[in-house]
């Protein structure tokens, strides 16, 4: 029975993301299952259903899923925010980093993964809404910070990422999303062009973070329903 409900929910995101206009080609979307505090069970049946991307929150965590995970590995982005002493707890478990934000922690992630003969892939996190409750730098920052990180030969900056407020009227959040693909075209005319992709949207935004240019959706609750917040 839980494969159908996971089955049925990932399948309507898939329909949802065919009727959305967006400047990409839906297939071109990447649907980030976040399964931070879900049972392995979960991801378990979600990989033999064919899905193989999923987004964790916590260090600890997503090496207990990894190490013990029954069969052939699924892609892992690490999602939320990173201490310095947990990279190197992930660093050979993550295809993707979206949460960088400073250089301290760009400097650790380079120094891991040349440990482990790796180029570790990472997104920029940028704080578009100036909330001093979130994490990452500002717009103003963005340029200079890519600048002092261009050196590092074991790290390979792939996009941008960013979360909106909460509203609910979409049409609020709706500029933060269109700033973070300006942002990333505006990088792209000035030689950066292998900065692609737009990590942005969740379960109760992604339809408009589609609209405005995303290419990574981390999408939890609309998948796996909502979480045991008492556990």
């Amino acid at each position: 029975m839980r494969d159908k409900v996971l089955f049925h929910n990932l399948l309507n995101i898939k329909e949802s993301i065919n009727f959305t206009h967006s400047e990409y080609k839906s297939e071109d979307v990447k649907i980030i299952a976040v399964s931070k505090r879900k049972p392995l069970s979960d991801i378990e049946l979600l990989s033999s259903l064919n899905h193989k991307l999923f987004g964790e929150n916590y260090a600890q965590e997503l090496k207990e899923k990894y190490e013990t995970f029954n069969g052939e590995k699924p892609v892992f982005h690490f999602i939320g925010p990173l201490q310095t002493n947990k990279v190197s707890m992930i660093i050979n478990k993550v295809d993707l980093i979206h949460s960088v934000d400073r250089k301290k922690l760009v400097k650790v992630i380079n120094k891991e993964a040349e440990k482990i003969n790796k180029v570790q892939k990472i997104l920029i996190q940028l704080n578009l809404t100036n909330e001093t409750t979130k994490a990452g730098i500002s717009e103003d920052e963005l340029l200079p910070f890519i600048k002092s990180i261009e050196d590092y030969k074991n790290i390979e900056l792939v996009g941008l990422m960013t979360m909106p407020f909460f509203s609910d009227n979409l049409e609020d959040v709706r500029p933060v999303f269109a700033k973070l693909r300006k942002l990333r075209n505006d990088l792209n005319t000035k030689g950066y062009s292998n900065i692609k992709e737009l990590s942005m949207g969740m379960s109760n935004d992604y339809k408009v973070a589609i609209e405005e240019g995303s290419t990574m959706i981390r999408v939890g609750t609309s998948i796996f329903g909502k979480r045991d917040l008492t556990s």
